[in-house]
């Protein structure tokens, strides 16, 4: 299971990248992006890059005040 998940993520994630660079994002293509964020939840990145975003916000919050 695990390893579909990551192959979906790659698929999913090329494919994005293509219909974002071709600034044709529709309907159908924001479903893509929607399936693309659900299955990267599913796989082992998904903690770095919380932890990742959790520093960002938390560096823009202490810059901020």
């Amino acid at each position: 299971m695990t390893t579909f998940s990551i192959s979906a993520v790659v698929l999913l994630g090329i494919l994005l990248v293509v219909f974002i660079r071709n600034k044709s994002m529709k309907m159908g293509y924001t479903i893509l992006a929607i399936l693309f964020g659900f299955f990267l939840a599913k796989t082992s990145a998904a903690t770095p890059i919380q932890s990742f975003l959790d520093q960002i916000a938390n560096t823009v919050n202490s810059i901020v005040k």
